[in-house]
C-alpha cells in the first residue's frame, strides 16, 4: 500500500538541508509519495528506510533504467490506465532491429538512420531511441562482433541485445560496460541461466513467454530470485494479441496490483508484418496502447517522424502547456539590421510563427517572452503579456547589442497597447505586425529599418 506523505516524513532524518534540490523534509515527503521524486534522492536517508519507502511508493509499473548513468533511458514507471487520469510518464522506446543475418550493407544503412533521422519540434530534439541486435543464426563471435559495430557506430543508442545464448549475452554485455543494455532472451528452457546473467552485469532482463499466463510464471519465479528489473514479452505476433495482452498487463497491475505483470512491455510489430507501412500502424496503436518499447524492422522518415509525434502528443502532460524557454532566437542568420518580433513562449504560437518567419528566407531576431505558456491573447488577458512585463524582457535581453536599430514588431492583436509600449520603450519605435502568422513573410519582405 502506498505511503502518505506525512508517513513518510516520519521516516526521514528531518534535517530541511535542501541537498535533495527540494527546500524542505516535508515537501521532499509530498513529492516522494505523488511519485514525482525518488527517496534515493535524500543523500541521509539510511538504505533500510530507503528500501522501505521505495518499495511503498513504487509505481505499479516499474522503473527500468538502460544505458549509462548520464544518458539512462527510462521506461515504465506508469501508474495509470489514462493519461488525464495523472500523466503518463516515460515515453515508448523506438527501436531499430540489426541481426547477424544481415548484410552488412544493410545494418551500416539503419545504424546511419539512426543517426541521421532527428527532428526538432516544439524546441524538443525527437528521435528514435535503441538499437536492436539480434542473434539470428547462433553464431556468438558474430554477434558479439555486431554489438561492437553498433556501438562503434551510433554513441547515444542504448541496446537491446537478443539471444538465447547465456554465454554469449554474457559476453556482448561485457562489451556493452557503462551502456547498461536490455538482455532479452530469457525463456522457460534458460531463464536461471539469463537472470544469472542479468544479476552479474546489472542490467534489465527481457522476459518473454509463450503467453501471458507463462509470462506471469516466469516473472515469479525470477522474482522469487530477486531479480528485480524486467521488461516483459507475452509472446504476442498479431496486432490484436501485442494490443489485448498490453491492455490486459497494464489494466492487472494498476488496478489489481498484480506484481508479476507490473513492468514494461516489449512488442515486435517488426516479426507482425513485412508490409512497412502496416508496421507503422500497429506500431501506432502499441505506442498509444502501454508498449514500453516497439522494436521497428527499419527506420524511414516518413514513417518515423509521424510515429515521433505520437509519442510526442500521447507522453505530454494534459495538465501542463507545452512551451519553450524565453529567450532571444536567430532564424535565417540575422545581422544588426535584421527585424526584431516578439511573442509569446505558447510552443504552438513559437513553432508557427518561427515556421512563417523561416519560410519567409527574411533573416530576423524573434524574442520569445515567458508567459507561462499562455497565448498572446490569453495572456495579455492574464496580465502576462502586457506593456510593463514585455518592456522589462526586451531591456534585459539583451537585443540592444545585437541591432542597431530600434523597432520592434508586437503581434498584430496586442494593437491596444502600442500606445502604453511606446511608453515604457521611449527609445523604440512600436510597429504592429500581422494578425495571422500566415501573413508574416509578405509583412518581413517589405520591412526596412528607419533611417
Amino acid at each position: 500500500m502506498a505511503l502518505t506523505g506525512i508517513q513518510i516524513l516520519k521516516m526521514l532524518p528531518k534535517k530541511n538541508c535542501g541537498e535533495c534540490s527540494i527546500p524542505t523534509c516535508l515537501a521532499f515527503a509530498m513529492k516522494v509519495a505523488a511519485g514525482q521524486t525518488e527517496i534515493g534522492e535524500c543523500p541521509y536517508v539510511d538504505e533500510e528506510v530507503k528500501a522501505t519507502i521505495g518499495e511503498a511508493s513504487a509505481p505499479p509499473i516499474r522503473t527500468i533504467k538502460l544505458g549509462s548513468a548520464d544518458k539512462a533511458f527510462t521506461i515504465g514507471g506508469e501508474t495509470c490506465l489514462f493519461r488525464h487520469e495523472k500523466r503518463f510518464e516515460n515515453p515508448t522506446g523506438i527501436a531499430v532491429l540489426v541481426t547477424t543475418a544481415m548484410a552488412a550493407v544493410d545494418v551500416d544503412g539503419r545504424i546511419e538512420r539512426f543517426n541521421t533521422l532527428r527532428y526538432e519540434r516544439v524546441g524538443v530534439n525527437l528521435k528514435a531511441d535503441l538499437i536492436a541486435v539480434k542473434d539470428s543464426k547462433g553464431d556468438a563471435q558474430g554477434f558479439c562482433d555486431l554489438v561492437g559495430k553498433v556501438l562503434a557506430g551510433a554513441a547515444d543508442a542504448q541496446l537491446i541485445l537478443m539471444t538465447a545464448d547465456p554465454a554469449a549475452m554474457k559476453t556482448a554485455a561485457t562489451l556493452c560496460g557503462d551502456r547498461k543494455p536490455l538482455l532479452f532472451g530469457a525463456a522457460a528452457d534458460n531463464a536461471e541461466a539469463m537472470a544469472a546473467v542479468a544479476k552479474e552485469t546489472g542490467c534489465a532482463l527481457g522476459v518473454k513467454g509463450a503467453s501471458v499466463d507463462d509470462t506471469v510464471a516466469l516473472t515469479e519465479k525470477l522474482s522469487s530470485a530477486g531479480l528485480k528489473d524486467m521488461v516483459i514479452d507475452t509472446g504476442a505476433r498479431t496486432v490484436r494479441a501485442a494490443l489485448e495482452d498490453n491492455v490486459l498487463a497494464r489494466r492487472a497491475a494498476v488496478r489489481s496490483k498484480f506484481k508479476p505483470l507490473g513492468f514494461p512491455t516489449i512488442t515486435f510489430p517488426c516479426e507482425m508484418t513485412d508490409d512497412p507501412l502496416l508496421e507503422a500502424m500497429i506500431t501506432s496503436v502499441l505506442v498509444a496502447k502501454y508498449a514500453g518499447i516497439v522494436v521497428l524492422s527499419d527506420l524511414q522518415g516518413d514513417i518515423l517522424f509521424p510515429l515521433l509525434l505520437e509519442r510526442l502528443n500521447i507522453f505530454t502532460d494534459p495538465q501542463r502547456p507545452m512551451v519553450v524557454s524565453e529567450d532571444i532566437y536567430s532564424i535565417n542568420g540575422p545581422t544588426e539590421n535584421s527585424p526584431v518580433l516578439i511573442t509569446c513562449n505558447f510552443s504552438l504560437t513559437y513553432f508557427i510563427v518561427s515556421g512563417e518567419i523561416e519560410g519567409s528566407k527574411v533573416p530576423s531576431w524573434l524574442l520569445i517572452k515567458d508567459t507561462e505558456g499562455l497565448s498572446v491573447l490569453t495572456a495579455w488577458a492574464a496580465g502576462k503579456f502586457g506593456a510593463d512585463l514585455i518592456a522589462q524582457f526586451v531591456k534585459k535581453s539583451g537585443i540592444e547589442d545585437k541591432v542597431k536599430h530600434r523597432e520592434l514588431i508586437i503581434p498584430g492583436y496586442l494593437a491596444s497597447i502600442k500606445g502604453e509600449l511606446e511608453e515604457e520603450l521611449p527609445n523604440w519605435t512600436i510597429l504592429m505586425g500581422p494578425r495571422e502568422a500566415g501573413h508574416l513573410p509578405a509583412f518581413l519582405k517589405e520591412w526596412k529599418p528607419a533611417a
